[in-house]
């Protein structure tokens, strides 16, 4: 059984997106299943570290973004909004260049929070970041 509030489109994911960090880091909406959502972000001058290298805070913003788009489809959004609250993310892969793919499931969906787990892999599978998302679930007023 699927954990989305409602059925929805990666059109409508992608226009969250419009004007944010996603669309400045080339963060692309991908594909989603029943229990996980999966976005893709380019390894290049945008997300590098001095050292040409996939700089950590890119991937940990692509992990945020899809914790937090993922826990937002999963409420119903006139009533609720998810923000982030704490994020932990360990880097044990090093990328150059390419697309870096990042996949986010829940491991809590309650009323007043949720935590999402994000990989995040390169494009022959290897993981490079795996990080968890703690997401408080607040009243829209």
């Amino acid at each position: 059984m699927a954990i989305w509030f409602q059925p929805f489109a990666l059109a409508d994911v992608a226009a969250f997106s419009r004007g944010t960090l996603d669309e400045r880091l080339g963060i692309e909406w991908t594909a989603f299943g029943d229990d996980w959502i999966s976005a893709k972000m380019p390894v290049d001058a945008r997300t590098h570290q001095p050292f040409g290298l996939l700089h950590g805070g890119a991937s940990v913003a692509l992990a945020e973004s899809i914790g937090s788009i993922g826990s937002n489809l999963c409420v119903d959004r006139s009533r609720y909004r998810c923000l982030g609250q704490s994020i932990t993310a360990n880097h044990v892969m090093s990328v150059r260049d390419g697309l870096v793919t990042g996949t986010g499931r829940p491991v809590h969906i309650g009323g007043r929070s949720q935590v999402w787990q994000i990989e995040i892999r390169d494009p022959a599978g290897a993981l490079v970041c795996l990080s968890n998302l703690t997401v408080a679930v607040i009243t829209v007023r």
